[in-house]
This record gives C-alpha cells, structure tokens and sequence, in this order.
C-alpha cells in the first residue's frame, strides 16, 4: 500500500534528503488569492460578511455569532459522561505540563549601579481557533486554552465553525470543552473569515447580535486547513501567530524489533486525519517495512474513515524509507522534521535525544501518537511541513513576551559614556553620542 523509497547504500547531503523525502503538496501562495477578498470583507463589513461566508462555507447561516452564555453550560450538562471525565483528565494533565514551562525572569548586575532585568509578559488577548471540518476537535480546545491560561492571558476569545447540525453554533462538545476551561466569549465562525475577525475585530449588527464587539486579538493560535494558513499568513505582522499549520504527519523510525502491529495502527491514526495527511515508516529492517505494508492492507478496509486512509496512506506523501541502519534513520527523520516522530526501536530513549528537529517525539512502544493527541500533558498543537526545524509545540512560550528593563544610575552611565559617544560617531548617529553628554 506504502510506496517505498530506498536509501540504503546512498550517501545524500541534508538537501537531497529534503529532496528526496515524501511531503504533502500544499500551495499557501495560491490559497492566499483566494483568502485576501474575504479578510477584506471582513474587516470592512464585519458581521454581515461572517454570516454570508458560513452561509458559502459552512452551509448555515448562524443566527447568533457570538455565542449566548447559556450554551455552552447547556452543551456541558448534556455531555456523555465518559467524554466530561476524559476531558477533565486531559485538562488536569495538560494543565500540569504547561504550568511547568513557565520561564523565570532574571537580573544582571552588569557592573556597579548597572543593572538589566528581564520579566516575562503575556500578551494582552489571544484568539484561539478551533476547526471543524472533518473532525470534532474538543482536545484543541484544551490544548489552546490552557497554554494561555497558565500563561496568564487575561482575555481569551474562541472561534469555531457553525454547526448546521447544532443549529449554527460551533460543535456541541467543543462548547462543552469551553464550558469546563471557563471560557465564555465564544465566536461561531471559521475558516479564513474566522482569522479576519480575531486579527481586526468586528462589531455586531441587528437586533439578534444585539450590542457586541469582537476586539481584536495579539495572537491567534491553533491548527487549520490550507485557507486558515493563508489567512494566517496575511494578517501577520498585525498579529503573531503560531505557525502556518499544514496537514498532520507522522513517522515511525523502527528497527526489526518493533511490533507491526503498532506501527501499522500508528500509521492509520494519523492518516484518518486528513486525505492529505503523511504517514511515513523509516526502517532499517525489510521484515518490519513487508510486515507493516501486510498489516495495513487488512486493517484500513476495517476502519471508520477507510476511503480517507487509503487515499492518505497512497498519496506521495506517505511511504516507507529504507535505510541502512539506526544511524542513517536519526539522519533522515532529522531531515524530515516531523509533526509527530514515534521511535520504535532499541535504544528508543537515546536516539530521541539525538533528534533536533521534530514537533514532539514519542518514545517506546506505550507512547503512541494518539496518547499525545489527547493526554500526555503534552501539546498537540505541532509545527507541520518541516517547520520543526525552527518552530516548536504551542505553549506558554507562544503567549509571553520578554521584556528587558535597564537601569544606570549617574556613576554607571559616566563610565561608559566617552564609549557610547564612540560608537555612535562611528556609526555616523552624533545625536546619540549627544544625549548621553547632555546628562553630563
């Protein structure tokens, strides 16, 4: 089922490899001609222009944009049970995790009377998107808000598409999940138009919207499709955001210990999520890649969402590498740069620390993908399309800023001035030389 791409005996530079390995084709440079119109629409026409665009895109026109209040404790007592207590767990775990990143400040005392201290800020409003496309996505709720809580964001808004089966409110369990993080400023929109909304705000219209703003946000946060990135891409720089989030990815670096069994189910996982999601084995063992390629056979034509695996597992995204051993493994999978790197393989805990460039790294036959999805403590919120190499998980990081406060005092400012007067008339900016003189 897998196409196979052999290594073995070949020596490639990081850019071959980058070359060479299976990726989703994602155009956010097309997609973003596409987006820019209703970015402007909403900016310019605000509510109206949400309802026609999940009119288009959604398939409701929502009577209510911004959530009333009573919905989503309404949605929360409705909950199975079950689902109210995982989601609890999920929360607790979470919550642990990311209240564990919180960095310190620091202060210097760089010489006598001279001092440079560095606090950590929040940003002052996120917006939190939540998709909902083919999938119900509840654990993203949790995974965007709980970062900016424990961050210590005062002000948080949520944006999730209408639900024509909810009558145009976002997913009921996706309100349930609000209701249980507290988050009450709750928005029925998505896609692009969502984005829009969050970076520029808008104001509500009509009798039904009654007297609303959405204000605009610092950063958005939270995974999309191909119009979110596009979206996401246009309106940074007036906001941050998180990263350009492509469809999922996962590999498996294996030796011929590993169970097929898991591999194969591993591999699924993340191939149920997107008909362009990748699934990707990196093995030294011909045994293991004929074991999986067996396995998946049987095993997709059995699951839920199997035409969306079979496409997902087929597409040139997907595929098994062979290579010659452990070693070049760590080399391609670093090259690679991967949402999600599973390691199945003796040694699993020392070739992980040998890995620079993946979104999360799970080690061991018990810490599969789908643990992280859910309640590892981890956050599920990964950088995607190689973007591992420079981008890391969402986390409190994403909503703090670093903010340096300087303080000299007379005698420490006089010892460095004829220096600074120095430099600046090196630099050809007197003035600057000038206004450390004037103190004098």
């Amino acid at each position: 089922m897998l196409t196979r791409l052999d290594l073995r005996g070949r020596q490639l530079s990081t850019r071959e490899l980058v070359a060479a390995l299976p990726r989703a084709e994602i155009d956010v440079d097309a997609a973003t001609h596409l987006v820019a119109p209703i970015i402007d629409a909403v900016r310019t026409r605000g509510a109206a222009a949400l309802r026609d665009f999940a009119e288009t895109f959604d398939g409701v026109r929502p009577v209510h944009l911004r959530v009333p209040a009573q919905e989503p404790a309404r949605a929360l007592a409705a909950l199975d049970p079950a689902v109210r207590a995982a989601l609890e767990e999920t929360i607790r775990r979470v919550r642990a995790v990311h209240a564990a990143q919180l960095p310190a400040g620091f202060t210097v005392d760089v010489a006598p009377g001279a001092t440079v201290r560095q606090r950590w800020v929040p940003v002052g409003r996120v917006g939190l998107y939540v998709p909902g496309g083919l999938a119900v996505y509840p654990s993203s709720v949790v995974m965007n808000v709980v970062a900016a809580q424990e961050a210590g964001v005062p002000s948080l808004a949520v944006a999730s598409p209408p639900q024509a089966s909810n009558d145009g409110l976002p997913n009921a369990t996706v309100l349930a999940a609000c209701a249980l993080l507290g988050v009450d400023e709750i928005y029925a929109a998505g896609g692009a138009q969502a984005i829009a909304m969050l970076a520029y705000g808008a104001v509500g219209s009509g009798p039904v919207d009654g007297d609303w703003l959405c204000e605009p946000v610092d950063v958005i946060t939270g995974p999309g499709n191909v119009y979110v990135a596009a979206a996401k891409r246009l309106v940074r720089g007036t906001v941050g955001i998180d990263a350009e989030a492509g469809p999922t990815e996962i590999a498996v670096l294996a030796d011929g210990g590993a169970d097929p069994v898991h591999v194969a189910a591993d591999l699924i996982s993340q191939a149920e999520h997107d008909p362009l999601a990748a699934s990707v084995l990196v093995t030294d063992s011909v045994a293991l890649a004929d074991a999986v390629d067996g396995l998946l056979a049987g095993r997709v034509v059995r699951t839920k969402h199997a035409v969306r695996v079979t496409t997902a597992l087929t597409g040139r995204q997907s595929a098994i590498v062979l290579v010659d051993d452990m070693a070049a493994g760590v080399a391609v999978v670093d090259a690679y740069g991967a949402e999600h790197l599973e390691i199945q393989a003796a040694g699993a805990a020392e070739l992980a620390e040998r890995v620079r460039s993946a979104g999360a790294i799970f080690v061991g036959p018990y810490s599969p993908v789908a643990l992280g999805d859910y309640m590892a403590g981890s956050n599920h919120v990964l950088p995607t399309g190689g973007c591992a190499h420079f981008a890391s998980a969402l986390g409190v990081h994403s909503f703090l800023k670093a903010v340096q406060v300087i303080e000299y005092d007379a005698t420490a400012l006089a010892v460095v001035a004829d220096r600074i007067v120095a430099l600046a008339n090196a630099e050809d900016l007197p003035a600057h030389g000038e206004a450390v003189r004037a103190r004098f």
